[in-house]
């Protein structure tokens, strides 16, 4: 289990910590709400986020990537969350890459990864069809027509949906909800024909998309992974999307108990600065003991990853759900301590607050975990 950083995934940090700080501030996600951008992100930066790299961490080095693996793209996730950089790079490098690296066969994988890579296509996984997540409720349905298959069905909350070139739509081709044979992923084109995409105006001012697909015809390659046993390549790249968003989490959660720090030290009160004040001194030990907690839970998680240990479900359920009860806490906390002014758009508080809300609910919320921790541990 690796608690220290090696000297190339420092030198990783320390370059994803500048960029985002310098090229992508928070005041990059105000702009876009306030523009009410199209696009939902800043094609500057993503051409920037592509040029370093990013896109293609997951990605050998023989498809254009850099191989990283899942250690350096965490630590990447945690530096874009530390300012709520707005890019599809966790739908498309994270979900996406992680899917077809998983499931893709040799010709998929020729054909997709050195675009991802590349930054020339964008992926987005079509997944939830409910307002909590669970992949074994899917029920939409893929028949099988002719020499392929026809999609018939709808898609909530699909992360980047509307600017998305790809969709991996995740349907039944057997068995009935709850069950876990039966599902099966399929590479559909966003443009076909039977596909409509709205996008959805999210409170953290982020991309999402309810997506529709009315008998949408694909053919028999378009099936990524095992045709009715796509499960466990779906929950093994799941676990990955789980680990690097609890890893964004965390950079958000860093960001608020820093600031929330520094404005106790400056923030005076009948002329003493609140700093002082013994009760919020004793909120702030404790919102660094869970900022301290999570950075070990996550390390773990994704020493599991990198080392494809066995107990990397659990790994993967732990950190999501501790670290997404320490945001909520020190988003709060943040808020709360900042008086007032934290209730309004002058500072970030409240940018952070509503990611947070959202992170809570995207790919399973702590309740989900918790009872999904305690199955895998025969509980």
């Amino acid at each position: 289990m690796a608690f220290v950083l090696t000297e190339e995934q420092t030198m990783l940090r320390d370059m994803a910590k500048d960029f985002f700080t310098e090229q992508v501030p928070v005041a990059n996600l105000r702009k876009l709400r306030d523009e009410e951008n199209a696009d939902g992100y800043d094609k500057d930066v993503w051409k920037q986020i592509v040029e370093l790299g990013f896109a293609g961490i997951l990605i050998p080095e023989e498809h254009g990537g850099t191989g990283f693996g899942p250690m350096g793209l965490g630590i990447v996730m945690k530096e874009a969350g530390r300012t709520l950089a707005a890019s599809p790079l966790y739908s498309t490098a994270v979900l996406g890459a992680g899917l077809i690296m998983a499931a893709g066969s040799d010709e998929q994988k020729a054909a997709l990864l050195p675009n991802i890579a590349a930054g020339e296509t964008l992926i987005a996984l079509a997944l939830e069809e409910t307002n909590h997540h669970n992949p074994l409720n899917t029920a939409m349905t893929a028949e099988k027509s002719g020499d392929g298959f026809t999609l018939t069905g709808d898609k909530k909350f699909v992360i980047d949906g509307h600017i998305a070139d790809t969709l991996i739509v995740v349907a039944r081709t057997g068995g009935a909800a709850g069950d876990a044979q039966g599902l099966s992923m399929f590479l559909v084109d966003a443009k076909a024909d039977g596909v409509s995409i709205t996008r959805n105006h999210m409170v953290d001012s982020r991309n999402a998309a309810s997506v529709s697909f009315g008998n949408v015809q694909v053919s028999a390659d378009a099936v990524l992974g095992s045709l009715g046993g796509a499960y466990a390549e779906l929950e093994s790249s799941l676990d990955l999307a789980r680990v690097c968003l609890a890893a964004e989490m965390l950079g958000g959660a860093e960001t608020v108990f820093d600031t929330t720090l520094d404005y106790l030290k400056e923030r005076k009160q009948f002329g003493v600065i609140i700093g002082t004040f013994q009760a919020l001194k004793h909120r702030a030990a404790e919102l660094f003991c869970e900022v301290e907690i999570c950075q070990s839970v996550l390390l773990d998680a994704l020493s599991a990853l990198e080392e494809r240990r066995n107990d990397t479900p659990r790994a993967a359920s732990l950190a999501k759900a501790r670290v997404g009860d320490a945001l909520r806490l020190i988003t709060n906390e943040g808020v709360q301590m900042h008086g007032g002014i934290g209730m309004t758009d002058a500072v970030d508080m409240g940018l952070f607050m509503k990611r947070a809300r959202v992170q809570a609910q995207m790919l399973g919320d702590t309740n989900f975990h918790r009872t999904r921790y305690a199955d895998l541990g025969g509980y």
